[in-house]
């Protein structure tokens, strides 16, 4: 695994190129440091060249859940999938003091200490998803790491996509992540 230094760069920029455009996001290694160097790891390693969004989570398509949220989730390619890390410790909101507002990326997980590569954004403030919130059962929540700088127009094109559930009909493909 090739490592980003944390102090060598408190605050990295990324872009995410999709089939629907480019997503341009502030990587703050200093709040999350565990976070942001798993998933700039994915990044150097080109993990999620080929990768996808494939969730959409929007007020229309959660009927089973009494907290619901709104946020885009993406993957690395599972053609390698052979070659991800292990599952990282959980940065809590409590510590990290970087909050699921609107535009924060945030690892995807089941439970604590579980995320590994895939990642979503919020779509408005989703403070169910900060440590605390009871989205999840546990309460701890997730670790965002990161907030958008450009292309929130693309994260809300790829939201209105045709979904059976909350999985898109037609994933968009992420053409590659790199650091800028």
């Amino acid at each position: 695994m090739m490592g980003v230094g944390c102090e060598e760069h408190p605050r990295v920029q990324v872009t995410v190129y999709t089939a629907k455009g480019d997503i341009v996001v502030a990587v703050d290694t200093m709040a999350a440091p565990i976070t942001s160097t798993n998933f700039l790891n994915y990044v150097t390693d080109g993990h999620y060249d080929g990768g996808r969004f494939f969730r959409v989570v929007r007020m229309d398509n959660q009927p089973d859940n009494d907290i619901k949220i709104e946020v885009i989730q993406a993957s690395a390619n599972q053609e390698r999938s052979e070659a991800f890390y292990d599952p990282i410790p959980l940065e809590r909101t409590s510590e990290t003091g970087l909050y699921h507002t609107d535009g924060a990326i945030s690892m995807a997980r089941g439970g604590p200490d579980s995320a590994t590569h895939s990642f979503f954004f919020t779509i408005g403030d989703q403070p169910s998803l900060d440590f605390g919130g009871m989205r999840n059962d546990d309460g701890q929540g997730f670790a965002a790491f990161g907030y958008v700088l450009s292309g929130m127009e693309v994260i809300r094109d790829i939201q209105a996509g045709d979904v059976d559930k909350q999985i898109l009909l037609e994933p968009v493909l992420i053409d590659s992540v790199r650091v800028n």
